[in-house]
């Protein structure tokens, strides 16, 4: 039997996918906070033993860079680079953009190709599948939205900052964002309030009180270090509003909720036409939906008229492992990109 590992190596988790004889057979999500230092690396790789256990070849994507750990970004692809290479050796295959896949020298050597090329990863595995559609990656902390035309992912830019001109790259996640971050201003009573500019209360919160259920999803702490009860996030949610949560009844909560969460979805319509008025995609091409957000994606999908369908259901999976994949769409999408590199050798060493 032979094992591929693919991991996603982000500031906030830790991503793995493990293939068994070229077949998906696990995917998971562990907490790897690196803004608290390089050692939650290695705790998170430890948690993820179980799936790392016996594979031949890593194939490994990064955001983990932008950790303000690293005093650049050009640092945090080496020390990273040198991290997972130290584990794994020479079984450690880092993903090099278009550049394909590499060693820990060709990583520190390109490390603008490197680092946070992980939406390029499944967006060229959504190309391998379908020759048209809108990649809308929605995970914990962004959104990646993507053009695939001819089976190719058609960008404006590759680098964060380019990205974030052009809607591709919309600042925004499930989790994660400070929920001041997404309105200024909110209903209540039936008046307009200026949310208090200080972390609060997260998405998370808005999506708790809403109904969500974020169990296995939302694994950092809450903006005040206590619980995530649902009491408690509208407990974090009224002191947005300079407020205590008894106030106003639940009802009123989930509507001030429910605004902060169409202002979200809003900026993410907002830098999908942004990209579709870029490039001309046929209108029934589908939107393929990833991130911990996929259903807000397909929500998405629904307001620009177009079908959708997720990554793992492009994939032909089934069962858990559908959403396990979508979920967690760049650890899969790297491993079978390095899983088709080995049939067709190309790489840089």
């Amino acid at each position: 039997m032979t094992i591929t590992v693919g991991l996603d190596v982000g500031g906030a988790h830790l991503k793995v996918a493990r293939f068994e004889n070229d077949a998906l057979v696990d995917v998971r999500q562990f907490a790897c906070p690196l803004w608290k230092g390089l050692d939650n690396l290695g705790l998170a790789l430890n948690e993820a033993v179980p799936l790392l256990s016996g594979a031949e070849q890593v194939a490994v994507t990064m955001t983990g860079e932008l950790s303000d750990l690293f005093e650049s970004r050009q640092k945090g692809v080496k020390i990273l680079a040198e991290s997972l290479t130290a584990g794994f050796g020479q079984k450690a295959r880092f993903f090099v953009g278009q550049r394909g896949f590499g060693d820990a020298h060709a990583a520190k050597t390109y490390p603008d190709d490197t680092g946070s090329m992980n939406f390029l990863a499944s967006a060229q595995a959504v190309g391998r599948r379908r020759n048209t559609a809108l990649f809308i990656d929605f995970g914990s902390t962004t959104v990646d939205i993507i053009a695939v035309r001819s089976g190719v992912p058609e960008t404006l830019g590759l680098s964060d900052a380019e990205r974030q001109a052009t809607g591709e790259l919309v600042y925004t996640g499930l989790t994660r964002t400070a929920a001041m971050g997404v309105a200024a201003t909110a209903p209540l009573h039936g008046k307009w309030v200026g949310l208090a500019r200080e972390h609060l209360a997260t998405m998370a919160d808005v999506r708790r009180v809403l109904g969500d259920d974020l169990e296995g999803i939302d694994v950092h702490a809450t903006a005040d270090g206590r619980g995530k009860s649902l009491e408690a996030s509208f407990v974090r949610l009224a002191r947005l509003f300079g407020s205590d949560s008894d106030a106003a009844t639940p009802a009123a909560w989930r509507v001030s909720a429910a605004y902060i969460r169409e202002a979200q979805l809003g900026s993410i319509v907002d830098g999908a036409c942004l990209v579709l008025s870029s490039r001309s995609l046929p209108h029934n091409s589908p939107v393929v939906t990833a991130g911990i957000g996929a259903h807000e994606a397909a929500e998405v999908s629904r307001r620009l008229g177009r079908t959708s369908e997720s990554f793992g259901q492009i994939l032909g999976l089934e069962g858990e492992l559908i959403m396990s994949a979508t979920h967690h769409a760049p650890a899969v999408a790297v491993a079978l990109l390095l899983l088709e590199a080995k049939k067709t050798p190309m790489g840089l060493g």
